[in-house]
């Protein structure tokens, strides 16, 4: 019954303007916003309900009825005939067609046509004025009971930033059951069923709908317990939070959720430009998709202002692909001056960012404006002098793509500008620094990013599930993932846990041989 959690499960920045340095924390974060929204098409509700019926199926049976059921009947020249059927088990059920609707009282799923296969044990004992000793007789009996319905309507609702599930209907009809004698005597066959279809039926019908109730409340149990935020590393964690309630359409149910980076150390503020007016909500050109997941650009820029201020977002680079670009001696003809006062000695570049990258998302592409500050150190001995500083605007534009659950991809260097900011050695010509710094960000920044931009965004997927022909959609502020999805069989949804793959930041701060602090944010 798990299953049914992949529904509510697994995951707006302004434009680029002269305030993107306060695009991080400003005031505190309200948490009744939706920057992700989830929308799961009918074809997807139909691939829930079929994973549901199975996994409902595969979670009744065996299922033994609980009473054993007697009745006496009086038969012409037998006399009184007292006659008991226990152990009734039900080891097969079959549907033969099922449907899932949507609509203002909730979520309803009907199963009709259903077969069900029963055995039990029968016995039965009667005595007459004809024989003067009891006679009795037993054994066992196969029974079949066609044209069942199972039906039943839920209820769903945010409940403090989780879902709710409730039953608000359920039922179960039986038609009509065939009973077929294993030994005994078969001239009672015709009595055994006039004695016993009625109660057999209405133990079937009971039965099932006590194990759907409780099923129920075992699955809601199951969603409250989802953790609203879900850790991805040492510095962040995501906010997976529900927002309102679900919205139900005719033929789709759709799902907000808070969706941006928080600090799960500490009370985390976001900016202003995080705010949106209308919550996102996810279209799909190809409406058979199963799966649409709409994330608003807010999401990448959170991920953004956190990773900054953790103080991620800076490095020193001591080596590069030319490594005499960190001599002063090849810079002799670019900067002479630093030549002169400093011949031959090695350099550093100490890189920050002096704001958060600003990320920004149109119909056509993602953009990305990163602000950072150079400078030139010069390393003479075991002292380190800083003789420059040069502030660069760096905007790049990238390309997206799916990888398993993994929202991956590339940036590439599209513009740079740069200007002098302070300066012990004089003044600087800019224009010939400009090619430098380009060569530096194109073959130094750029590769380093893509490294760990290739390895994906993680997206909060239900463990056991993959997105099938992905495709990926632009629109203004708003990506959204487009999928089918499959379910690998050999998990059980009733024992694994909510897993999102993350990269480790550990990892790519222990490089300290290279850089004294790492960026290791994915950004597309």
């Amino acid at each position: 019954m798990a299953s049914l959690a992949f529904f509510f499960v697994l995951i707006s920045s302004t434009f680029l303007s002269s305030q993107a340095n306060n695009l991080h924390l400003q005031q505190l974060r309200t948490q009744d916003e939706s920057f992700t929204s989830i929308l799961v098409s009918q074809n997807g509700l139909d691939f829930v309900k079929d994973l549901l019926v199975n996994e409902a199926i595969s979670s009744i049976i065996p299922l033994q009825l609980p009473a054993t059921i007697e009745k006496s009947a009086r038969i012409p020249f037998l006399g009184n005939v007292h006659m008991v059927i226990s152990n009734v088990t039900i080891y097969k059920i079959d549907v033969l067609a099922s449907y899932v609707k949507l609509g203002n009282s909730g979520i309803a799923i009907v199963a009709s046509g259903t077969t069900c296969n029963l055995t039990m044990n029968w016995h039965y004992s009667y005595s007459s004025w004809l024989v003067p000793i009891e006679i009795s007789d037993g054994g066992r009996a196969s029974v079949e009971v066609e044209g069942m319905e199972v039906g039943l309507t839920l209820g769903l609702e945010n409940h403090e930033g989780t879902l709710k599930l409730s039953l608000l209907e359920s039922g179960c009809y039986v038609k009509e059951i065939t009973i077929k004698l294993d030994g005994g005597a078969s001239w009672l066959y015709q009595g055994m069923i006039n004695a016993f279809e009625e109660q057999i039926g209405s133990a079937v019908e009971s039965a099932i709908t006590n194990k759907l109730k409780d099923g129920i409340l075992k699955l809601d149990s199951f969603l409250q317990s989802l953790p609203k935020e879900i850790p991805l590393d040492d510095n962040a964690s995501l906010n997976v939070s529900f927002v309102e309630n679900p919205e139900l359409s005719s033929s789709s149910i759709e799902f907000d959720i808070n969706g941006l980076f928080t600090d799960g150390k500490k009370v985390q503020p976001v900016s202003n430009h995080y705010r949106q007016v209308f919550q996102p909500s996810v279209f799909c050109i190809d409406q058979s998709k199963m799966l649409g997941i709409s994330l608003d650009e807010a999401v990448f820029n959170s991920a953004s202002a956190l990773y900054y201020d953790a103080e991620f977002m800076e490095w020193i680079v001591d080596k590069v692909p030319d490594q005499a670009l960190l001599n002063t001696a090849g810079w002799r003809f670019i900067i002479p001056q630093l030549y002169k006062k400093y011949p031959n000695d090695d350099m550093n570049l100490n890189i920050s960012l002096s704001s958060p990258p600003v990320i920004r998302i149109s119909e056509h592409n993602i953009g990305a404006t990163v602000y950072a500050d150079v400078i030139i150190d010069v390393v003479e001995g075991s002292q380190v002098i800083s003789v420059a500083c040069i502030s660069l605007v760096i905007r790049g534009t990238g390309s997206v793509k799916i990888m398993g659950n993994n929202l991956g991809g590339s940036v590439k260097l599209d513009d740079l500008a740069m200007s002098l900011k302070w300066s012990k050695i004089g003044n600087l010509r800019m224009y010939l620094i400009q090619p430098v710094m380009w060569t530096l960000v194109q073959t130094v920044g750029i590769p380093y990013a893509n490294s760990y931009l290739g390895k994906g965004f993680p997206l909060p997927i239900i463990h056991g599930f993959t997105l099938q022909n992905a495709e990926i959609i632009f629109s203004s502020s708003k990506v959204t993932v487009c999928s089918n999805v499959s379910y690998s069989e050999s998990d059980n949804l009733n024992q694994v846990p909510i897993h999102i793959k993350c990269n480790q930041t550990k990892e790519m701060a222990s490089k300290t041989h290279q850089y004294q602090k790492v960026w290791p944010i994915n950004l597309f």
